[in-house]
């Protein structure tokens, strides 16, 4: 279990939940200017880093998580150069983050079962939630809705949800509706929120399949895809409005998707494909590219095991 190294500052928890009054739609992908066609789409990460999840505020700055010691590392958008931020811990695992308005970082734990929330400023890490303790967990991927961070775990049928800005009971929402948990797979993955606000949308990685999920009850109604059978290997998800974006980690794309106003249905719109793409695990948008890691599970994991970042064109 990690222990809580500091208390949050009252300045920035203070500050976490004004925002969290503000926003109701996360996840929408946030308006940026065009980005400048001279940054560099493509960027290092520090050798055996084993990333997976990248998350990018207002400002041109991406933050990734590391899979061998929870650590983030911060790259400028604008150069390419980057550096260790937070410097994690043994034992620890940084999966998926977010960013929220007012600097506060939240990270999910995957197999220790915890979220953490870090200072995006200072690299302080300010809160440790033990959001579960059964065997196996692992808590996979983040978004900000409403007053809470929403967590999955993809090896029980359960999202976490935590107060945003501030200290406060974890809520459990056990999945229940047209959700079936599968042993041995990783089930829950990528999450974000719904047009609305009022709503989840989670991508299922095995067999591969996207639901709508109630706040208010956990029902999971799942969306019916059109274009295609699935999408297996689903990983980290972002939206746009009613566009949904898949990243396929083990297949090396994104498969594009127009959601209906309802939520019940999916049509596969085109597929975004790539030379540099080495099973990328999540992305996040800036201006108008997408920016994914690429976490290379199937290449040596490995000290020496080089890693980078990508960007594409929405």
């Amino acid at each position: 279990m990690t222990r809580n190294r500091s208390q949050p500052s009252r300045r920035a928890f203070l500050g976490g939940t004004a925002v969290a009054a503000l926003t109701v739609a996360a996840g929408t992908g946030t308006a940026h200017a065009g980005t400048k066609t001279d940054w560099p789409a493509e960027f290092p990460l520090p050798d055996g880093w084993l990333p997976e999840g990248i998350t990018i505020g207002s400002k041109p700055y991406a933050y990734m998580g590391s899979r061998a010691n929870g650590a983030v590392y911060r790259t400028d958008l604008r150069t390419g150069e980057g550096r260790v931020l937070y410097p994690g811990a043994t034992g620890t695992a940084s999966i998926g983050l977010k960013l929220d308005r007012d600097g506060l970082l939240y990270m999910a734990g995957g197999g220790g079962g915890t979220a953490r929330i870090v200072d995006s400023r200072t690299g302080e890490l300010l809160r440790t939630y033990q959001l579960t303790t059964s065997t196996p967990t692992f808590i996979n991927d983040v978004i900000l809705q409403g007053d809470r961070a929403w967590f999955t775990d993809s090896r029980n049928p359960i999202l976490y949800g935590v107060r945003r800005g501030h200290s406060g009971e974890i809520r459990v929402l056990p999945l229940t509706g047209d959700w079936v948990q599968l042993p041995d797979v990783n089930n829950a993955n990528g999450i974000v929120g719904t047009p609305d606000g009022r709503g989840l949308i989670v991508v299922k990685s095995a067999p591969g399949t996207l639901y709508h999920v109630s706040l208010k009850t956990g029902e999971a109604k799942q969306i019916t895809l059109s274009g295609a059978d699935s999408v297996v290997n689903g990983d980290g998800l972002v939206r746009i409005g009613h566009t949904l974006y898949v990243v396929q980690n083990r297949l090396n794309l994104i498969s594009v998707w127009n959601l209906d106003r309802t939520l019940r249905t999916a049509t596969l719109r085109r597929t975004i494909t790539d030379p540099r793409f080495d099973v990328p695990s999540t992305a996040a948008r800036y201006g108008n590219r997408l920016y994914l890691v690429n976490a290379r599970f199937t290449s040596p994991q490995t000290p020496e095991t080089t890693f980078n970042g990508v960007a594409v064109s929405l």
